[in-house]
């Protein structure tokens, strides 16, 4: 490990990674913020526990009845909400890496679809002949599907950021159609979970069902994004840089799409079609720390986790007691910033 006043880089003889020491401020502000709304997002509900109940419940050293509440119902939909945020953080900024737009994520290129696609495809037709561990890979192989036809229909000499976000709205929606006719096509069971896939929801989440199938893939694939994170700075740069400092431009290019694909389809596996964290949240942390993807990837991370926290306690506490899936409310935030960074892109091409 070596220092300089502004940044730290780690480095072995298989890889280098370099973080400002601002960046490491933010991250570790950003994480105390995760841990302060996970505490409190836990102790809220019809049965309200103290924040000091909730960590010692947390241990196994609370009353019997907050340990059941905390460890059985409340935290597993918590963490799961910090997997899935920080799995679409990531997810967008690589593809914002690549494709070099601000504009581009897991939604607006299709694989948000695609991975619901596929999910609501493998409840049609397997779920009652395979187990629910399959789920992720039906999922990410819908999200990789839809992300591989949208890349290939832009491409015309190159991508140009209008083209991508129009073919990839366009095929989306294509998605959603036939998400909707396998729903109506179906038993009353599939157009209840389809509905929930479509407006992105951790509600009911449990251990068995979704934390432990959901955090080998996200505790395996963030680590190595984070290895890749100085190939996704060279691809930012543009193909002929990249080319000229040694890149192998499309052998990393499609093996970091593989691992966007990856993040996004598991998180929808889980969690729905949560829209807009994948936009939102490598914008927000751009801004944070700036265009350096080792800086990037856990501010992204951290980010996302943090906009999903407040959009799931939200839905829980602002329509009290209505439980609003946070897919509502990530959708109303994130729209209008859709909005904002198109109109701020306008000119760009």
């Amino acid at each position: 490990m070596s220092h300089s006043n502004r940044h730290m880089t780690f480095r072995n003889k298989s890889f280098s990674y370099r973080i400002s020491k601002k960046s490491l401020l933010v991250s570790l502000f950003l994480l105390l913020a995760v841990i302060i709304v996970m505490v409190l997002s836990t102790g809220i509900g019809s049965i309200y526990i103290k924040p000091v109940e909730v960590i010692r419940a947390v241990f196994g050293y609370g009353t019997d009845p907050n340990n059941m509440i905390v460890r059985s119902l409340r935290l597993p939909r918590v963490i799961v909400a910090v997997l899935i945020g920080a799995s679409l953080g990531v997810a967008g900024s690589i593809l914002q890496g690549i494709v070099r737009n601000p504009l581009t994520s897991p939604d607006t290129i299709g694989s948000t679809g695609g991975a619901t696609l596929g999910a609501v495809s493998f409840f049609f037709f397997f779920s009652d002949k395979i187990s629910i561990h399959w789920l992720p890979v039906a999922a990410i192989l819908g999200a990789f599907i839809a992300t591989l036809l949208v890349y290939s229909l832009s491409w015309k000499n190159g991508i140009t950021p209008l083209r991508l976000v129009l073919i990839g709205t366009g095929f989306t929606a294509a998605m959603s159609a036939l998400t909707y006719l396998m729903m109506i096509s179906g038993p009353i069971i599939l157009a209840n979970q389809s509905l929930t896939f479509m407006t992105g929801s951790i509600y009911g989440v449990s251990w068995q069902k979704a934390v432990y199938p959901l955090l080998p893939w996200v505790s395996l694939l963030i680590p190595i994004i984070f290895l890749y994170a100085r190939h996704i700075t060279v691809q930012s740069l543009g193909e002929d840089i990249a080319r000229n400092v040694g890149s192998s431009v499309q052998r990393q290019r499609f093996l970091l799409i593989i691992l966007s694909v990856a993040l996004s389809g598991a998180a929808v596996a889980f969690g729905g079609a949560i829209n807009f964290i994948g936009l939102m949240a490598p914008h927000i942390a751009r801004k944070l720390v700036g265009p350096s993807f080792g800086s990037l990837i856990p501010v992204s991370a951290l980010t996302g986790s943090l906009l999903l926290l407040l959009a799931d306690l939200a839905g829980r506490f602002v329509f009290k007691p209505l439980d609003i899936p946070a897919g509502v409310f990530t959708a109303a935030i994130g729209a209008p910033l859709f909005i904002y960074v198109l109109y701020r892109s306008r000119n760009r091409g």
